[in-house]
């Protein structure tokens, strides 16, 4: 599969989940390979000077009340209305990160992912309690007590350290990035725009 699409990755952005189901069926339409990349988002903010959007914008009369006007948008034209803010968010991601970042290396990144978009996102999973992950990632054929090891490990610890320099070296700065070749596009209003460079072949 030549075509490929590269999506930076936290489970604690609600943009991750959004953008994750409609960038998977782009992909599948142009046969081409979603890679994800795990970082850790609260680095990715540290490193650029970034911020979660609603902090950044909460002094600035009427704009966070837009976004959340197209996500609602975004949510009903994609059939996202399972979506529900996590009660714990925001949340500290790392273990999950790190536990992404294990799965990567084995070649079952989306599967992992997967594995807990809808508990965390749907379902309002304690992503604070490892019985709780330990049976959705079970439940999707992986090896949860493995991951959880890996995930303490310093190779792990420094891989994911690694993602986040690197994207940020990239260009990004916030989630969802997108890379299609050498074309960075952020933000999941530009899918439409992923879908065309694919199609460029």
């Amino acid at each position: 599969m030549s075509k490929r699409v590269e999506l930076v990755f936290d489970f604690v952005s609600p943009n991750a989940y959004l953008v994750w189901w409609p960038l998977r069926e782009i992909a599948a339409r142009h046969g081409a390979e979603l890679a994800v990349i795990p970082v850790f988002l609260a680095g990715m903010h540290r490193l650029t000077g970034n911020a979660p959007p609603m902090i950044r914008d909460a002094e600035v009369k009427g704009k966070n009340a837009y976004a959340q006007l197209e996500m609602d948008r975004f949510i009903a034209k994609h059939g996202l209305t399972k979506y529900r803010l996590h009660p714990q968010f925001p949340f500290n991601s790392i273990t999950l990160q790190r536990m992404l970042a294990a799965a990567c290396d084995d070649g079952r990144g989306v599967d992992f992912v997967e594995a807990l978009l809808a508990p965390i996102w749907e379902e309002g999973l304690d992503v604070f309690d490892p019985q709780a992950i330990g049976a959705a990632v079970s439940a999707a054929g992986l090896d949860a007590a493995d991951l959880f090891a890996r995930a303490q490990s310093d190779e792990v610890k420094q891989a994911l350290a690694a993602n986040t320099d690197a994207v940020v070296e990239r260009g990004a700065f916030g989630i969802p990035t997108m890379w299609v070749g050498g074309e960075m596009f952020f933000g999941k209003e530009r899918l439409g725009q992923v879908e065309e460079e694919l199609a460029k072949g």
